[in-house]
Parts: structure tokens; C-alpha cells; sequence
């Protein structure tokens, strides 16, 4: 008989077992449920709900069945439905009549609550570590290319030069907010449901506040009806992962981009590069596409979990079963895409000569020459005509503005001197924006060393 069995007289259909179950994927969070289980018993125990030597033996037992379990000892059964409910059979199996008492006061509804609080309390620590172990290559790759110019783009166009520094080190400002968001949602997640009961708490004198220090929970919940039905942290998490994803599919666009024969920014080692079946020549990004691909996977758990939880009254819903899969998978796939990313990252090699000759194409250097006609007294809209000019003269002749004779200057604006060349060259483009955000090379070195006291500090 299930443990839920009093008032039924029939059986559950096969199928409905399996339908029903949920071991096939909550059996990961078995670790939790016991050591929840463990200081819950230490509680009934301490309060005088269950004689002090019963909570003994039943903490003594499930210390070894954990044991068992991570030895490979253990079976789990589908008929017992979810890992709550195998770990609690095998616990009376074992003890008998004492077993029976583990479950006093609490439910499976704030028990269920509770582990896959502190389930995934533990994936986001983490995925943390992961982050912070990307953002020291990111920064340290800056390091190395304060210098390397390349031109930046907007709409995909040629637009102005900047570094490959500047360029890493706006990624390293996302994944910089990844860390904040999932240190703010570790904070919602850190709070203990247990003893909630079903819904309405209990009639036992339970010390939430003992198990909650017990078990690392900064705070308690407040209502027994939220304590049970809220799966904010759930959906909470799955979109701090889609942003995580998100900007891993940025980069990796970027990166499949570069490593195309049009660009040749970088070239990816062959570790994290595959061949094709029929052409011989190629070298393909995979692992970069297959970051880019995943990314739809996160973002379709958040979608899911949102319709999930959008139409359910209160208290809990078996609907609800339907939080773990998603946020597992969501889990595991950054956690996989994370440290693959940042091993491709940190040995692909920079082409920095094929960075600096496409920075010299495609007028970069325009907004510049207008500034400098601004600093001669020109008015900045006229300036803008001026350059605009010589953009159309370059093309129907095949130059670049740094090819320009002072004579062709001249010929679109008397107040041209020699002084021009310097102030379009790449270098001058880059390092007199000085602005702090710029790309200038004194400001990158000032952000770098802030990003490595950022890192030394991160938890």
C-alpha cells in the first residue's frame, strides 16, 4: 500500500504510476531531502514531538541510507512516486514503526518546497564559480589586447575602431550582472517553506527558526500558503539562466563570425573545432553554434514555467510537479555551456594584423575627422556635410581618408592642415576617448586592474 493509501480501497493503474512519478528526475535531489529530513527529525526530537531516541535512530538511518545511495546501493522504485516518498519507504523498511514517525509534522508540499530550495541553492553557487571562473579568462584576454584594434560596428556595419579589450570587456559587464542576478535570486531562494504543512502550517509546536539554521536558511517563510505554492525563485532562476544563455549566444554569434574566412578576426583550436564529412577543408565553429543553439532550450523552461504557474489557485497543485524537469535541464545546459565556452575562448588565437587592416577599411576614422573640424571652429553639422563629401570622393576614387593628398583636402574645405592625418590615424581614434566607458588604452588598464579586485572579492 502507498503511504497516502488509508482511503482508498482499489489500486493505482500501472500507467498511472508512471504517469504519476516523478523519480525519474527528482531522485537528484535525494542528498537534500535527507539532510532536510535529518534536521527535521533533530527538531521533533528536540521539541519533545517524538521521544529524543527515536529521532536519533531515525537521523542515524537516514545518514546511512545516504550512504548507500552515493555507494550505489540503493533502488529507487517508481511505485513510491517521488524521491520523498522512497527515501521514507526505505526508512521504515529499515526501522519500522519508528520510521512512521518521520513525516510528523510537515507535508510533502512545503518537504518538496524545501528540497528543490536547497537543490538548487547549490546549482547557483555553481554556476557563480563557473561565471567568475569566465570572467578572469575575459578580463585576462583584455589584458593581453589593450592595443589590438578592430573596428566595432553597429547594424553590422563599419562604424568606429576600437579595441578587441573593449570589445571582450563588455561581455565581461554582462556576465558581471549574471553574478548580481544570481546572487539576488539566492536570496529569495534562501528561505526555508518547512512547515508550511499542506497549506495551513500545523497544530505541533515546530521550531521552523532550529531547522532553518540547521540547514543554511537565512530566513523562514512567512505565509504556510506561499511557503508551499511559490515557485518565484524557479522562474526567477530560469530567466537569470536565459540571460546567462543569452549573452553566451551573443558572443558565440560573434565569435562563428570572426572565425568565418570573410573575417579571420580569430581562428578556434582545433579541441574545440570539428571537420565535415565530405569537405575536407573545413574547420567549423561547432561548439559555438551548438552554445548558440542551446540557448533556446533555457528560454522555452522559463516560458514553460511561466504558463505553468500562471493559472493556479492557492495552495499547492500537483501542476506544480512540472518545476523540476525545466529548471534541471536548465541547470545542466549551463552548466555545460559555461565551462566549454570558456576553455574555447581562452585558446582560440587572435589575428590581430586582419583586426587592424579591416579597422583601416570602411571609414572609421570619419567621425573623427569630423570632430576635428569641430575643434577648428567648424559648426558640427557642417562639419558632418564636409566629411560626408570627402566619404563620396574616397569611393568614386578608391581611397580611404588617410590616402587623401592635403590638396584633396582642400579642394572640400580650406581648413585642413597636415594636423588631419594624426587626428584620423587608428591610434588617435582610440586612445583620445578618454571618456570613462571609452575605448582609449588608459581607461581599459584602469577597468581591467577594477575588474581583477572585482573578481578577487567575488564569492
Amino acid at each position: 500500500m502507498k503511504l497516502w493509501g488509508g482511503r482508498f480501497i482499489g489500486s493505482t493503474d500501472s500507467f498511472t504510476d508512471h504517469f504519476h512519478s516523478s523519480i525519474s528526475f527528482d531522485s537528484r535531489m535525494y542528498k537534500q531531502d535527507i539532510e532536510g529530513s535529518i534536521a527535521h527529525a533533530a527538531m521533533l526530537g528536540k521539541q519533545g514531538i517524538i521521544p529524543m531516541e527515536d529521532s536519533e535512530l531515525i537521523q542515524k538511518t537516514l545518514k546511512e541510507i545516504l550512504a548507500d545511495i552515493e555507494a550505489g546501493n540503493v533502488v529507487f522504485d517508481e511505485r513510491a512516486e517521488d524521491i520523498h516518498m522512497n527515501i521514507e519507504t526505505i526508512l521504515i523498511e529499515r526501522i519500522g514503526d519508528t520510521g512512521k514517525k518521520l513525516h510528523t509534522g510537515r507535508s510533502r508540499n512545503d518537504q518538496v518546497a524545501l528540497d528543490i530550495r536547497m537543490y538548487l541553492k547549490e546549482q547557483i553557487t555553481d554556476i557563480k564559480a563557473l561565471l567568475k571562473e569566465l570572467i578572469t579568462v575575459l578580463n585576462n584576454i583584455a589584458e593581453k589586447n589593450t592595443g589590438t584594434i578592430m573596428p566595432g560596428y553597429t547594424h553590422m556595419q563599419n562604424a568606429q575602431p576600437v579595441t578587441l579589450a573593449h570589445h571582450i570587456l563588455a561581455y565581461v559587464e554582462m556576465f558581471k550582472r549574471d553574478r548580481d542576478r544570481l546572487e539576488d535570486c539566492y536570496k529569495r531562494t534562501n528561505v526555508m517553506p518547512l512547515g508550511s504543512g499542506a497549506l495551513a502550517a500545523t497544530t505541533y509546536p515546530l521550531d521552523r527558526d532550529l531547522v532553518a539554521g540547521k540547514l543554511g536558511f537565512d530566513s523562514i517563510t512567512l505565509n504556510s500558503m506561499d511557503g508551499v505554492s511559490d515557485r518565484d525563485f524557479v522562474i526567477e532562476l530560469l530567466s537569470a539562466l536565459s540571460l546567462i544563455m543569452m549573452h553566451l549566444s551573443r558572443f558565440c554569434e560573434e565569435i562563428i563570425i570572426w572565425n568565418s574566412q570573410q573575417y579571420r578576426f580569430v581562428e578556434m583550436d582545433d579541441a574545440y573545432s570539428t571537420g565535415s564529412s565530405i569537405m575536407p577543408q573545413k574547420k567549423n565553429p561547432d561548439m559555438a553554434e551548438l552554445i548558440r543553439g542551446k540557448t533556446g532550450r533555457v528560454y522555452g523552461h522559463l516560458m514553460a514555467m511561466l504558463t505553468v504557474m500562471k493559472g493556479i489557485p492557492l495552495a499547492y497543485n500537483k501542476d506544480m510537479q512540472e518545476d523540476k524537469e525545466g529548471v534541471f535541464d536548465a541547470v545542466d545546459t549551463v552548466k555545460m555551456c559555461l565551462p566549454i565556452f570558456t576553455r574555447m575562448v581562452d585558446t582560440m588565437k587572435v589575428n590581430k594584423d586582419n583586426m587592424y587592416d579591416a579597422a583601416r577599411k570602411g571609414f572609421m576614422n570619419a567621425t573623427d575627422a569630423a570632430d576635428w573640424l569641430v575643434k577648428q571652429g567648424v559648426p558640427f553639422r557642417d562639419a558632418h556635410g564636409i566629411i560626408g563629401r570627402l566619404v563620396l570622393y574616397c569611393i568614386e576614387n578608391n581611397k580611404s581618408l588617410d590616402e587623401l593628398t592635403l590638396e584633396e583636402y582642400k579642394a572640400v574645405s580650406d581648413v585642413f592642415t597636415e594636423e588631419i592625418y594624426d587626428a584620423i590615424s587608428l591610434e588617435t581614434c582610440v586612445n583620445t576617448r578618454t571618456v570613462k566607458g571609452g575605448p582609449s588604452e588608459g581607461y581599459i588598464k584602469e577597468l581591467i586592474n577594477m575588474n581583477k579586485k572585482i573578481i578577487a572579492e567575488m564569492k
